[in-house]
């Protein structure tokens, strides 16, 4: 199985309520193939550790294919 793991940024109306009420006009999320995972992030830095522990993981499963 293939599985692909991206970050990706989001802006303005796409960025959730919450972190918007904090002045946040963007955020970014983790997509696992092509498919939004767990929170919104207000930092990358934070998307980007997210990221890592989804390769991580699925690293781990019995044929898988990271990209």
């Amino acid at each position: 199985m293939q599985c692909r793991v991206d970050v990706a940024v989001m802006i303005g109306s796409g960025v959730p309520a919450g972190l918007r009420a904090m002045g946040q006009s963007v955020c970014w999320v983790v997509l696992l193939n092509g498919e939004r995972r767990g929170t919104a992030f207000a930092s990358r830095d934070e998307a980007e550790e997210c990221r890592a522990a989804w390769l991580a993981q699925l690293k781990d499963e019995p044929g898988s294919s990271l990209h």
